[in-house]
């Protein structure tokens, strides 16, 4: 019941934040472009109280979940009979209207509550780096996984080396390798490991980066060992390998083949070097080891897996690490870049059969992330969800479709190329359908959330 209140609470504030910072870009370049401003709501349904400075009523509503601004003019019913689709109340008449100011400011109010939440999303994270930015307090940095054929395994790393001395650093940190990795690309490295109680010296060269894409210092073949514990299993997908090789959800995955994994990442890495090969694992279920758990990868997301969700791992020690200003703006640029367009890789693995619909996660899944992120000591979970939430949600009002602001764009640039308005009453059916649409699939991801629940995964046929 704890966990429940918490996830409802904690979804509530995120969606309240992030829909209402959404609506106020709308709402300060509406008023910025003088079109008349009804409402600026914060919560859905009846008025609970306010104030009305000139034309606006700035109010706060019963239902929490966001908020809206209601302008002049944006609804069909104020400008045409459904019927006859002719015209009520005509937009010259009313120069406060919205659909009496050029087509070119209706886009710019369009685009400004996307921008609002791109603008949130990169503050949120500056503001994280710059004041906060929570480092592990690892004092022995210490290899848990290398790639064979890879840039670490040609230098001679070894999984269970310590890493003793590190480009111009005697006994890194955990913290140190990460960041001298992280802009050594395209560097080649000194490097000192202990090994059996000898030192062993080799170069690290790494990969250089590839233009347009974040770098990941997974592409050297190096996995540290950022934490202790087992790898957790949240959830089991449906018909992936992990399903039918009898994995549940509590399980705890020790070991793969023998080598000993604390993290979902090196467990990936040793997968795509399998290519396919099954692999054994050991699993602990309910305090006993269980097994062999013996499962075939199979190729998903362009990657060989097994087809369940890790619980978050156990974190380790960590301390504040404040990075200055401009290291902190340069942070948060690339958190952005790597985590804006999350949406568009789903649609791009549903469109290739990559991913099934069934795995989309809806408003039960956000709230669930919400709750684990808000009982965390940590505050880069709190900052990088309601960051990446934020970004995705202004890509999602993009989407040209209507309902969504990038809809309404798509209709003013048709109309700007045609040079005239789309018949209001086309246009009511195609926002009627495109709601009954959406509103079916939010239906269905809503369904798919809710059967992922313990209390039906838990239910016997």
């Amino acid at each position: 019941m704890h966990d429940f209140l918490v996830s409802v609470a904690a979804f509530v504030v995120l969606i309240a934040i992030m829909v209402v910072v959404h609506e106020f870009g709308h709402f300060i370049v509406a008023k910025l472009c003088k079109v008349r401003v009804e409402a600026f709501s914060v919560g859905f349904g009846p008025r609970l109280f306010g104030y009305v400075y000139g034309d606006t009523d700035y109010k706060v509503s019963l239902f929490p979940l966001g908020g809206y601004v209601k302008m002049a003019g944006e609804n069909f019913s104020e400008l045409s009979d459904a019927a006859t689709g002719t015209a009520t109340q005509a937009p010259a008449n009313d120069p406060g209207a919205l659909t009496s100011h050029p087509r070119w400011q209706q886009m710019l109010i369009g685009f400004a509550g996307p921008i609002a939440n791109f603008i949130l999303a990169f503050v949120l994270m500056t503001a994280y780096f710059n004041w906060i930015n929570e480092v592990p307090d690892v004092k022995t940095t210490k290899i848990e996984w290398v790639t064979p054929g890879s840039e670490a395994a040609s230098a001679g790393l070894q999984p269970g080396d310590v890493i003793r001395h590190f480009g111009n650093t005697d006994n890194p940190d955990l913290y140190s390798v990460i960041m001298m990795l992280r802009k050594g690309a395209g560097q080649s490295m000194a490097v000192s490991v202990e090994r059996n109680g000898t030192v062993q010296q080799s170069i690290l060269r790494m990969p250089a980066k590839e233009k347009g894409k974040p770098y990941d210092i997974d592409q050297s073949g190096i996995f540290l060992e950022e934490t202790q514990g087992p790898i957790g299993v949240q959830d089991v997908f449906p018909n992936t390998p992990a399903q039918q090789a009898g994995l549940e959800a509590g399980d705890s995955i020790i070991a793969a083949d023998g080598h000993v994994f604390h993290t979902v990442l090196p467990l990936l890495g040793y997968l795509q070097t399998g290519k396919g090969k099954p692999v054994t694992l050991t699993v602990v279920r309910k305090g006993a080891t269980i097994g062999p758990v013996v499962v075939h990868p199979s190729v998903q997301d362009s990657q060989w897996r097994l087809g369940f969700r890790p619980k978050a791992p156990n974190e380790p020690p960590s301390r504040l690490q404040p990075m200055s200003f401009s290291d902190a703006v340069a942070e948060s640029r690339d958190f952005c870049a790597e985590n804006a367009f999350l949406i568009f890789g789903v649609l791009q693995k549903l469109a290739t059969h990559n991913a099934s619909f069934k795995q989309l996660v809806g408003p039960v899944g956000i709230a669930q992330a919400a709750g684990e992120a808000a009982e965390t000591r940590e505050w880069f979970p709190k900052f990088g969800l309601a960051a990446s939430i934020s970004l995705n949600l202004g890509i999602l009002n993009l989407l040209p479709f209507p309902i969504l602001d990038g809809g309404m764009i798509l209709f003013l640039l048709i109309e700007s190329t045609i040079r005239r308005e789309i018949n209001i009453v086309w246009k009511e059916r195609i926002y009627q359908a495109a709601f009954v649409v959406l509103m079916a699939f939010f239906a269905f991801v809503m369904f798919n959330d809710v059967s992922r629940l313990s209390i039906f995964t838990h239910m016997k046929p």
